[in-house]
């Protein structure tokens, strides 16, 4: 008995089999004629009654067909009198019923490849090819539908004591408003008004990606990669904007094998059009990236949200920008949660927000959607008096990660000639309010009105 005979015996007599694996399997796997046509009357029945279907009635809906000649009607007869229960081992039987819809998965990728190349294909171009071959190989069984609350305590025991990964930053207050850093399958967002600084910050983060080993796509659209790749170099070689031209070709070569030597991670950089781009160009990119250059990123940076396109929805007047910019939000944090990690982009603040000292949630420019759809949302707010001493203030908007209100404002340092962030000095914490919770600390009781009004009068409307 072949693999494609037992397969068809156990959807018939073995139901556990059958409602794990019937969702995966395809006619176009079956390559024997009288194989496909027993499958496909299996099919049908699961898809009408999800139940198993007896070898009578699997019979009676074979003789109701008048689309197949007798000679493939008696050898779908004879198969079905064949068919009877097997005492396989259940995990044997998975493993090689998953083996079996991948290789022919990948056949039939490779099959339809050539026939598109041979020019005989009449719906699908040479750029579909990718696509095709990147879905067949990754065809594979995942059997889990679902987390049984009573039955699967022990896998939530275990979870609630398990390290959850993260990307840590080099900046020790974003450590700590994260728990120590961004998770995988998160969104997470920078809003500021123009210049104060949103592009700096997520090349800078790049750049410390890439310094502790994780490897990064940095994908733009409102910037050349050229320029992109500038600012990192001068995050990463330390030097400013401005006097990288002034590097001779053999300086600049030193410099980055130096670099090369250091850094583990791999960084790659790619434009899009503005406004032009979604998560279908993002996802067909990853693969692409994945075939050709077996590149799989640790954590993606998008710059920025608000020119992105949605794919689902097409910016034509009819669809307002709350609906429309939500739609992109949900959209890249789905693409994190297929693809298994963290996404950073940035936002632009209201002209109300721009020139604010205390940005909030109501300052999002276009669509309020965006914050309701991040993980964290954090808005960089600078004041004449921050700018003067390299300074940006940070404040927490919205923060799955923890308590919002724990370290709720803070400053960072900020070297915009670098293009880098930088901690502070815990003095120019002091003035502002809401490093700690107040009222949990043990100085809150203290820290009179007066104090506050004080400390907090620079960053006043």
């Amino acid at each position: 008995m072949n693999i494609e005979a037992t397969i068809i015996s156990n959807l018939l007599h073995n139901e556990e089999y059958a409602r794990k694996v019937i969702v995966f399997l395809k006619d176009e796997y079956f390559m024997d004629a009288s194989e496909k046509v027993v499958f496909s009357e299996i099919h049908k029945f699961w898809t009408k009654y999800n139940d198993v279907p007896s070898k009578e009635a699997l019979q009676i809906a074979v003789d109701e067909k008048g689309d197949i000649s007798s000679t493939i009607y008696e050898e779908v007869e004879a198969l079905i009198k064949s068919l009877g229960k097997t005492d396989s081992n259940k995990e044997w039987l998975l493993d090689e019923t998953e083996k079996f819809c991948k290789d022919k998965a990948v056949y039939n990728a490779i099959m339809e490849s050539i026939e598109i190349i041979d020019g005989k294909h009449k719906k699908k171009s040479d750029g579909s090819i990718p696509d095709l071959l990147s879905d067949a190989l990754a065809v594979s069984f995942d059997t889990h539908i679902g987390h049984d609350f009573l039955e699967d305590s022990d896998d939530r025991f275990e979870f609630y004591h398990s390290t959850e990964e993260r990307i840590p930053f080099d900046i020790e207050y974003l450590n700590k408003i994260t728990k120590g850093g961004v998770t995988r399958k998160s969104l997470n967002i920078i809003m500021a008004g123009t210049g104060v600084g949103k592009t700096i910050g997520m090349c800078h983060m790049a750049a410390s990606n890439l310094t502790i080993g994780k490897n990064v796509l940095y994908i733009t659209m409102e910037m050349a990669e050229e320029r992109i790749g500038e600012r990192i170099d001068a995050n990463l070689l330390d030097i400013e904007l401005n006097r990288l031209k002034d590097l001779t070709k053999v300086m600049y070569d030193r410099k980055m094998e130096q670099l090369k030597q250091k850094v583990k991670g791999k960084i790659i950089i790619k434009e899009f059009p503005t406004s032009q781009a979604h998560t279908g160009h993002f996802r067909h990119l990853l693969n692409e990236l994945s075939l050709k250059k077996d590149f799989k990123p640790d954590i993606i940076y998008i710059d920025y949200l608000n020119i992105c396109a949605s794919q689902r929805l097409t910016g034509s007047n009819s669809v307002n920008s709350y609906t429309y910019v939500k739609a992109i939000a949900e959209e890249l944090r789905g693409l994190a949660v297929e693809f298994n990690l963290p996404i950073w982009s940035a936002t632009q603040t209201t002209r109300g927000g721009f020139s604010s000292s205390d940005v909030g949630l109501e300052d999002t420019s276009e669509s309020f959607g965006l914050p309701a759809t991040a993980d964290l949302f954090i808005a960089l707010i600078q004041t004449e008096e921050l700018e003067g001493v390299n300074q940006v203030m940070v404040k927490q908007l919205k923060n799955r990660y923890n308590d919002v209100a724990i370290f709720r404002r803070f400053v960072i340092g900020i070297d915009k000639a670098k293009m880098k962030w930088y901690d502070a000095e815990q003095s120019a914490q002091e003035d502002i309010i809401g490093t700690t919770s107040v009222a949990s600390s043990p100085e809150g009781s203290q820290f009179s009105g007066a104090d506050k009004k004080k400390a907090f009068r620079e960053f006043k409307m």
